[in-house]
């Protein structure tokens, strides 16, 4: 059975796959217009503004419904399926890519398409990189605050390896640092440095 991406009780829930094709398509579209609006403003000629979408109309109905497609679809299959794993971005992934081939009206570039786009997506999905590059937890039980406090604490440096790049000194100053420095001074320039207490009763 293909590794899944479940619920936090294990049980599969419905998802609304018409809400995450819209969404889906609002973010794809949203990225074929500046796309067509980057275009549009590299262009030699003077065109107005509404030219974008005059011009880039078609840019931005195919980036939007590939997206739509991808929502859709991949919602759609984890229902028929009750399965939330990366067979479903696959299948997305297939429409996606056909609805992108389907402007060259030839089926063999309309198949692979969708071929590379169900391998890419599902690969992404599979390798824990899936819903547009969102890393998930290894574990499907732990909540968004323990998977980033797991990645913090991955990332983290010990502070001795910190110390032992930068050193020590310019307002960094670890335990022990004036200890360590009184003896530096007194190896080096033979003099006695005494530490300052922070006590103001303290006469020593």
């Amino acid at each position: 059975m293909a590794p899944g991406h479940g619920d936090d009780d294990g049980h599969f829930h419905p998802k609304d796959a018409l809400g995450e094709a819209v969404k889906a398509a609002a973010f794809t579209g949203g990225a074929g217009l500046f796309a067509a609006a980057i275009q549009n403003a590299m262009t030699r000629q003077k065109l107005g503004a509404w030219s974008v979408f005059t011009r880039g109309g078609r840019l931005i109905g195919s980036f939007g419904a590939a997206g739509g497609a991808y929502g859709f679809t991949r919602q759609a299959a984890a229902n028929l399926r009750e399965v939330d794993d990366y067979y479903n971005d696959a299948i997305g992934g297939f429409f996606s890519g056909a609805v992108v081939g389907l402007q060259t009206k030839r089926i063999p570039r309309v198949l692979g398409y969708g071929t590379l786009f169900a391998v890419a997506m599902g690969v992404l999905e599979y390798s824990g990189f899936g819903n547009m590059g969102k890393a998930k937890a290894t574990d499907p039980a732990m909540d968004e605050y323990d998977r980033k406090t797991q990645l913090r604490m991955n990332r983290r440096r010990p502070i001795e390896e910190t110390l032992a790049e930068i050193g020590e000194g310019r307002g960094i100053r670890p335990p022990g640092y004036e200890e360590r420095r009184r003896q530096r001074l007194k190896e080096k320039y033979g003099i006695e440095v005494k530490t300052e207490s922070a006590d103001p009763n303290d006469n020593c």
